[in-house]
């Protein structure tokens, strides 16, 4: 099921699907700032990402010895969430630990998503709670696709990300298998611009762990339609849109990160996972804007 929320500036809607948002409509001229999903390219629209983030080697991990098997950004994207409560300014969807999901991921947890729109904004928070009587593991993060151009007549070569601080950032690099090694490359030399261009991402995401900034905002330099996303606490950032001239781009806050190709070991000790004891809960959150 679709549901929405509106006020005078930005109307959304989401659906118990993988909880996902699937439209940010600016409401002064109707203007569609999310992807929307069509097939040709990529059908999701802003999956979550849970409890893992990008490829695990092999689509396998280890708990305690056992293998597991997960798909890529693990479970949230492809289940069915439940509608937890809902009210005229935020709306917060459920999943929760089953049969079905302790037999790929072996720990019970409640993960849920809130979306809270405020002027021209809406907040995405993410809570998870351990629901065990152990300490949990997880890696949590977003996702969301914009369309960019923004505007039908104009191209992506028309649009650039501006970051709010000046950087001077390294990429993590990926192997032929898309598994990240241990190796970086210089990106950003003292610059709070990347022009965007369709080869930009010939090896796949940008992928950043140094990062200043706490904002980016995808821009036109044909008018002042942006959208920005705000990522306080997120130690990682992904930007990706496929090769193939997909008219979007992701701008990707997270917690975790993909398998590099050389991990072996448990999954408790994977780079940037996350962890909760018994009875406690995880909260974080990223904020969407656009101007019109």
């Amino acid at each position: 099921m679709i549901y929405s929320l509106e006020n005078e500036k930005i109307k959304i809607t989401a659906s118990e699907h993988g909880g996902e948002l699937h439209s940010i409509t600016g409401k002064k001229e109707g203007t569609e700032y999310l992807w929307n999903g069509n097939l040709e390219y990529w059908k999701y629209h802003a999956p979550h990402l849970f409890p893992i983030i990008g490829k695990l080697k092999d689509s396998k991990y280890k708990v305690d010895g056992k293998e597991y098997e997960l798909p890529s950004h693990g479970l949230a994207r492809i289940s069915q969430f439940t509608l937890l409560s809902q009210s005229n300014e935020s709306i917060t969807f459920e999943l929760k630990f089953s049969d079905k999901s302790l037999e790929v991921y072996p720990y019970k947890f409640s993960f849920q998503v809130t979306y809270t729109i405020k002027e021209n904004s809406v907040k995405v928070s993410y809570k998870v709670i351990n629901l065990d009587d152990k300490k949990i593991y997880f890696s949590i993060g977003a996702h969301p696709a914009f369309m960019c151009p923004i505007e039908k007549t104009e191209i992506l070569e028309d649009y650039y990300l501006k970051f709010n601080e000046r950087e001077n950032s390294s990429i993590m690099c990926f192997d032929k298998n898309t598994y990240f090694t241990h190796e970086k490359k210089d990106y950003l030399t003292n610059s709070d611009i990347i022009e965007l261009k369709k080869d930009i991402f010939k090896d796949d995401a940008l992928v950043f762990d140094d990062l200043k900034s706490n904002k980016i905002t995808i821009k036109s330099k044909n008018h002042n339609k942006s959208l920005s996303v705000e990522f306080d606490g997120f130690p990682y950032m992904g930007i990706w849109a496929p090769v193939d001239g997909a008219p979007f781009v992701c701008i990707e806050p997270w917690f975790g990160h993909a398998d590099y190709g050389d991990f072996n070991g448990d999954f408790k000790d994977k780079e940037g996972i996350m962890f909760l004891e018994e009875g406690k809960e995880f909260n974080c959150s990223y904020i969407i804007s656009i101007e019109e």
